[in-house]
This record gives C-alpha cells, structure tokens and sequence, in this order.
C-alpha cells in the first residue's frame, strides 16, 4: 500500500506541473487531446491557450475545416457610389457553404451586417466597405467589432489582416491598409496606416523601398509568420514586415516559368515546410514554386536584400493531362484555373472550371468536386475573387479573452 500511494503521489505531482503535463500532451494524437479538455479547467486552459497550440502545431500538423467559399466581387468593393450597383437579390456576401456549420453561418444574418468580404485569418472575418467602414468578426463569441474610421481617405489600396500570437491568449491582430496610385509614377514609398486591436487606433506611417514601385490596387496580402507579401507591377512582390520596425519594403522578381507571359490567375501561400509558394495558372496548366534560401547564403526573406532567395519549381500541372488521369469528369470547363492553396499545404491546391470547384492531390494525382451550396451559377467568376474560408479545429476555451478587449 505504501509503494501504491507512493507511485500514486509521484503521477500527481507529475500531473500538476504543467510542463511535464505539456510533454505528455505533445505526444497524444489530436482526438485524444481534445478529450482531456473535460477533465479539469486547469486542462482545458492548459490545452486551449495559445502557448500549447503552438507546441503541438510544430510537432503536428494543423488541421483546419473547410466551410465554404466567399465572393468578393471587385465590381461594387471600393467603387464609387456612381459607378456598378449590387442587384437586390444579390448579397453583399455571398458564402458558397460547403457544410452544415458552413449552412449556419449563411443563414444567420450576420453576413448581412458585414459589408463585402476582405480577407480571414485563424477563422476570424474582415468585412467592410472601402475606404472607411471595416468590421471584423469572431466565430467563437460571433459577434462584428467595428473598427473605427480610418484617419486617411484612400480611394484605391490593399490591405494586409495580421493576426498576433500572445502570451496572455488574447486574440490580437492587425489591419494594414496602403495606398495605391493608380498611375505609374516614379515613386519609392508607400503610405500605409495601420489599426491594432491591441491600442484600438489607427497610426499612419510611410514604407520606403530601395528601388521604384507600385501595388497592385484591390489585393490581400498573403502574411506568413507575421510577414506582409503584396502583389506590385511589373510581376514584383512586396515584402514588409511590420515588426522590424524598419519600415521598409523589399522587392522580389516572381519565377519566370512557361507560362509567365500567358498567364491569367496568380495566388500565394504557404507551403507545408513553412516557405513561401506562388502559383499562376494559364490556359495550359499550373505551376507551382517556392522561395528557398540557398544553402550558401545567411540572408532571409525578411530582410531588405533577397540575393540569396531563388524560386525552386515545385509542381507542374498540364489541365489536359490532368483530365485523363481523372476520366470519371467527362463534362467540365475549357477555361480551369489555380483558385486558391490550402492553409500551409504543399500538396493540394484549390482548382475552378467553370462554376464547378475542384480539390486536387499532387501526389495521388486525383481530382476531387469540391460540393457546395449558392448561386454558383450566378456569380460573375471573371471579376470575383472566390476565397476559401477555413476554420481552426483547435478547441477555444470559454474563459479566453474577447477579441474586442
């Protein structure tokens, strides 16, 4: 009995630490864990704080849930009030649901008080009218958090939506917007304002680069590990990272591939290895690169100079090739195209023909209907940006922080 209340007092002791709790919990699958939140309030803070998250999303890979697809149509975003009128029996945002939680959130009504949708990130929305009405919306507490107005009127920019990792498992975040000059001039600075949840304000500040530039006006960036990436003329990339604090921007060349001079879709995103892959799609097919640091060289993307940067060609997909190996599609569109990649994933990308979406494998070489519920057959596809909305599986604790704090 003494050896058994011995062995007993040694498990407690151990359970109580919550970094020899943490190791235990790194080496469980993710159904497993998700369990443990029933067995204390100390467990579920434990495994639902952002800390924790962190820890197992670098030992396992993160899982998301796809619920549909958002419209956003650049006809009435940031238009003026003169020009292309939304139809009544369109909404301002459409939501192409692809499952039933997908379903609740349509028919909610919450999309209505939104505006037109900008970007998402960790399942959180950035909605509003351009150039001064923004929302963000939370799925855990579902409710809209108007930002407020803006000190700068831009008539065309971008916009970058950041979100921040914290220790005190608050959801913070960051939305950038930059200006856009919509005739070419010889220019090296950009001004930007940025609005942080954690000062609820706005501060305006000015981006120098080290060569000329302009950014493509009514884009998202793609952020990865806090990192800003705009889309900018002349096939260029622009790189800023908010938390240097240098307030510079860097410029990349895009791959110069086969279909660099035919090319009619171009999307960015993170690959499974962490790095940043491009995509453009032709009439032809899709490549797929990624931007790697030579062996040989110390710099980073993050910095001002990318000479030892190169874009390694990673997949290539010829779309009637890609019709043979899938003959069970026997119906489907001449014009197909790279729509979207998934959340840090390397071997799948989100593909549209037609009114028809489909998921397709790299490796499996298979191709998969993505089925979904809207007007598909409505939506004016060639001036629309269809943008999947993914949704963390992670648990959130109840006791968390509301975003708007």
């Amino acid at each position: 009995m003494k050896y058994e209340r011995k062995a007993h007092d040694i498990v407690h002791a151990a359970l109580a630490s919550d970094d020899i709790l943490c190791e235990i919990l790194l080496r469980l699958p993710e159904k497993s864990v998700f369990k443990l939140i029933l067995v204390s309030k100390k467990w579920l803070h434990l495994i639902c704080s952002n800390s924790f998250r962190s820890s197992y999303h670098s030992c396992w890979r993160e899982n998301v849930h796809l619920l549909g697809f958002f419209v956003c149509n650049f006809l009435y975003l940031g238009r003026p009030r003169d020009g292309f009128r939304r139809p009544p029996w369109e909404p301002a945002l459409p939501l192409l649901s692809t499952c039933k939680e997908g379903d609740d959130l349509k028919f909610s009504g919450i999309l209505k008080q939104l505006g037109y949708f900008i970007d998402s990130s960790n399942g959180l929305l950035l909605c509003g009218r351009h150039p001064m009405t923004y929302y963000v919306w939370n799925p855990i507490t579902k409710q809209p958090y108007q930002l407020p107005k803006p000190q700068q009127f831009y008539r065309s920019l971008c916009m970058a939506f950041v979100i921040e990792d914290s220790r005190d498992d608050a959801i913070c975040y960051k939305v950038i917007r930059a200006k856009c000059v919509c005739k070419p001039v010889d220019v090296n600075t950009v001004s930007i304002e940025t609005f942080s949840s954690k000062t609820s304000t706005w501060k305006q500040s000015t981006l120098t680069c080290s060569s000329s530039f302009a950014l493509c006006p009514r884009t998202v960036a793609t952020v990865i590990k806090g990192v800003v990436h705009w889309f900018a003329v002349q096939r260029n990339l622009a790189i800023y990272d908010p938390y240097l604090g240098l307030r510079r921007i860097s410029l990349i060349k895009l791959p110069a591939g086969e279909l660099s001079y035919d090319y009619e879709e171009s999307v960015l995103g993170e690959s499974s290895d962490g790095l940043l892959q491009y995509g453009q799609s032709s009439t032809l097919g899709i490549e797929i690169w990624v931007l790697e640091k030579e062996q040989s060289s110390n710099s980073s993307i993050y910095k001002s100079t990318h000479s030892g940067e190169r874009w390694i060609l990673r997949h290539k997909l010829n779309f009637r090739a890609m019709w043979k190996q899938n003959p069970t599609f026997t119906e489907h569109s001449k014009e197909s195209q790279i729509l979207s990649f998934l959340p840090r994933n390397s071997e799948s990308v989100f593909i549209r023909s037609g009114s028809n979406i489909f998921l397709y494998d790299f490796e499996s070489k298979r191709l998969e209907v993505v089925h979904y519920q809207g007007r598909g057959s409505s939506i004016s596809w060639e001036s629309s940006k269809i943008v999947p909305y993914f949704r963390p599986t992670w648990p959130c604790s109840p006791y968390v922080n509301d975003l708007t704090v």
